[in-house]
């Protein structure tokens, strides 16, 4: 190779790693008062189901963790039985993934304890870590237990593969001209329903299971839309009517009782929104959920499906006048039972209230919400943030190192619209205010590549 064409590299590398403009301390007032100077829109997606492992494990970028970089990750089909043999993680996984892979509490403890009911006290002092290696036990126990190899096989197939750059194009265009996060998890090891009241409340009001309370206008928790409503910032909770996911502020007593019933409304309205530069201060956005036409990326959905969905919202955003003045956090509710190789750390506890459950085994586990759930895809777009930046491990308000959760994004926020953390977790998160530029870029892609089913 060329001496210049060495440099060449080593260059392009420098610059995919590098960080932002003018690096500043996060928590800090300056880097507050930059973040203020420059976001006045904020719109949040909240995608489902997906591992950065997963869905992000053909990513070359440099920086980010992942299979094709630092695999393959390899889990047993038996976790009591390692001579029954073990799958690693490839290339290649499907468009659809109909054999739905656990995401309750206790199957979360499996995929990462390999056990259903560890023992918490040695968790929360640090002599019981996570493994990670209970992945296709978990899958098989749920789909498989009498099946013969070759559907064990492609069980495992299921939650151990990954997709290419080529299978995901939408999202790879997203990864080398913006920012994702290396270290951001679920806010709990459990399903859907409390990790998305999660993202908008900093706690899941102690529930662990996707219970038929949610969305009924039942909780009384502090949520991102009653403290915007109550301070005169202005929000709409757009989402796609033909359900599935959310939609988030449905959830809550505050928003029927004070009449924002209103503020909920078809996802078709963002589009339009977006267009006539009308979109509110805080958008956040549902994507539909199950099956294959729906945008959510389940695994029981499309991939690409998900991707076209992600690209429509990005373009309309682009196109947008506001867009000079946004930052879009795309990101997902849980890891969704797919393999990540990295553990979930512990984490501050949200509150006194516990989650109890039955395991497969026939015992009861109770979940104290002290431990973050799996890694989860989770990117910054805008023209706020620097181009193919992978960013690591974030920092609290008190210095330590700590991975990012989605409670990192409710900590952000409450320096942009001055307001106090809803709970101790978010409190104790990690905020990315430092992340935003001094500058803003030019060179944003107007539009992403076309998905292509597979």
């Amino acid at each position: 190779m060329h001496s210049s064409a060495l440099v060449g590299l080593l260059a392009f590398a420098a610059a995919a790693t590098a960080a932002p403009q003018k690096p500043r301390v996060p928590h800090s007032p300056s880097s507050i008062d930059n973040l203020k100077s420059h976001i006045k829109n904020v719109v949040v997606l909240v995608m489902e189901n997906r591992s950065v492992d997963n869905l992000l494990g053909g990513q070359t970028i440099p920086g980010l963790e992942n299979p094709i970089k630092n695999g393959p990750f390899c889990n047993p089909y038996n976790v009591t039985d390692p001579s029954q043999g073990f799958h690693c993680s490839a290339a290649k996984d499907f468009d659809s993934v109909t054999d739905d892979p656990s995401h309750a509490v206790t199957g979360n403890t499996m995929e990462f304890f390999s056990q259903w009911t560890p023992d918490n006290t040695a968790i929360a002092d640090g002599k019981l870590v996570p493994n990670n290696n209970g992945f296709i036990h978990e899958q098989i126990n749920n789909h498989g237990l009498t099946a013969n190899a070759t559907v064990k096989a492609m069980l495992a197939e299921q939650v151990m593969n990954y997709y290419t750059e080529e299978q995901t194009p939408v999202l790879t265009a997203l990864v080398q001209n913006y920012l994702t996060f290396n270290h951001w998890h679920s806010d709990l090891a459990g399903p859907t329903d409390p990790n998305r009241f999660a993202v908008v409340a900093g706690t899941s009001g102690g529930h662990g299971s996707n219970d038929a309370t949610f969305y009924t206008y039942t909780y009384t928790q502090r949520s991102i839309f009653e403290q915007l409503g109550e301070t005169n910032h202005t929000w709409i909770n757009y989402w796609d009517t033909a359900g599935g996911t959310g939609p988030e502020a449905k959830n809550f007593v505050w928003t029927k009782a004070t009449n924002n019933e209103d503020k909920i409304v078809s996802i078709d309205q963002f589009y339009t929104d977006a267009a006539n530069g009308a979109l509110p201060e805080f958008s956040y956005l549902n994507p539909s959920c199950c099956g294959v036409g729906t945008t959510s990326m389940h695994d029981s959905g499309l991939i690409s499906d998900g991707e076209a969905f992600i690209k429509k919202v990005y373009e309309s955003l682009r196109a947008g006048p506001q867009w000079e003045e946004t930052l879009f956090v795309l990101t997902f509710d849980e890891s969704g039972g797919f393999h990540d190789h990295v553990s979930p750390p512990l984490a501050t506890r949200p509150d006194n209230l516990t989650y109890t459950e039955k395991a497969p085994n026939g015992e009861e586990y109770t979940y104290e919400f002290n431990r973050l759930g799996g890694r989860i895809p989770t990117l910054l777009i805008s023209p706020w943030v620097g181009k193919g930046y992978v960013e690591q491990k974030g920092t609290n308000y008190r210095g330590e190192i700590q991975s990012y959760s989605a409670s990192s994004l409710l900590r952000t926020l409450g320096y942009l619209w001055n307001f106090d953390p809803f709970t101790p977790r978010v409190e104790d998160s990690a905020s990315f205010d430092h992340l935003i530029q001094n500058q803003p870029r030019k060179n944003t892609p107007k539009t992403l590549p076309t998905p292509q089913t597979f």
